[in-house]
């Protein structure tokens, strides 16, 4: 009785559970739902609660290193404490309404090359090992999104990668801990004047703010420079999104001034600190999203690898700091 009882500790003949995701794919502000299964086992067990959160891998920077760590940024409990016969089998369905800064981890379809996000359930067993599942779910981008991604393909900038950065945009509203970075080489256009462009968006129901920065190491008398533009939904479908981020880029580039030169190295991304100021996009009119899918998988297709989420992702040591309770 007493091995037994050491084995239920561990988590041996203990109860189960399974997550099967009814929308797998989703968008920021979006519903996802599902249902967890839970089996009791070998015997009646005090469970605490049952929970759902979302799990992602995010970049921490310190003063003198860098490393990843997984986070929940978002979690609903499903059930307070109940008892589960031994055997038994429940169902519980649920809903859960994604934070609107919820980062992008896919495009038309292609996941985006290093992105990870999932659904972590957990269920409390009272004095014994909890039971985890971690199911993978894909995070497209809203319409505006969309169209402003694209535009960069358009223009012929390159995606390489994409992360999430702990930490604050300097004068912008966040309600999640880290901001996401989707990264470009630039065009034959501007390839002499910065690296790398960083793209950033910050989004809530009304609109989003669209954050630039420029690397620009390795040319003389050259630093970061950063951009901050604040756009509607609404506009998704009726501007010119090409000209209108060309104009941004210029803009910044020519307020802040370059020098031609070879490319230097360096490491890391600089924090988002300093933004310029609030500005419009200045309502450009042209083709809307017409054949945005065409012109954009073309474009992101090269920085694009298949993406898996799973267990072995996410390490166990999970921050629960900024979850939704």
């Amino acid at each position: 009785m007493v091995f037994k009882k050491m084995l239920a500790a561990f988590g041996v003949g203990g109860p189960s559970v399974d997550t099967v995701l009814a929308t797998p794919v989703v968008q920021p502000g979006g519903t996802l739902s599902g249902t967890v299964h839970i089996r009791g086992g070998e015997r009646d067990t005090l469970i605490e609660y049952v929970s759902v959160g979302l799990v992602t891998r995010v970049e921490v920077e310190g003063h003198d290193s860098e490393y990843d760590t997984t986070v929940e940024f978002h979690r609903v409990h499903l059930t307070g404490s109940f008892t589960l016969a031994a055997g038994a089998q429940q169902a519980l369905p649920f809903t859960v309404e994604l934070p609107w800064e919820t980062p992008v981890t896919r495009f038309y379809g292609t996941p985006l090359h290093g992105m990870t996000m999932g659904v972590r359930t957990e269920l409390s067993v009272a004095k014994a090992v909890d039971k985890t599942d971690i199911d993978p779910v894909g995070v497209e981008p809203l319409p505006l999104q969309a169209a402003v991604m694209e535009a960069f393909t358009r223009l012929g900038f390159h995606f390489t990668r994409a992360d999430l950065e702990r930490g604050r945009i300097s004068g912008v509203h966040q309600t999640l801990p880290f901001y996401q970075e989707i990264e470009f080489h630039p065009s034959q256009a501007y390839a002499g004047r910065m690296r790398q462009l960083e793209l950033t968006f910050v989004t809530s129901p009304q609109g989003m703010d669209v954050i630039l920065e420029f690397d620009k190491r390795g040319f003389m008398g050259s630093h970061d420079t950063f951009s901050r533009h604040h756009v509607s939904h609404a506009d998704a479908g009726r501007t010119d999104w090409p000209a209108v981020v060309d104009g941004w880029i210029r803009a910044a580039l020519d307020r802040h001034g370059s020098s031609h030169g070879g490319y230097g190295h360096g490491g890391g991304h600089g924090f988002h600190g300093g933004h310029g100021g609030h500005q419009s996009h200045g309502g450009h009119r042209g083709h809307g999203m017409g054949g945005v899918a065409a012109g954009a998988a073309a474009g992101f297709v090269g920085g694009m690898v298949a993406g898996e989420v799973a267990e072995e992702v996410f390490d166990m040591d999970m921050d629960f700091g900024s979850g939704d309770e």
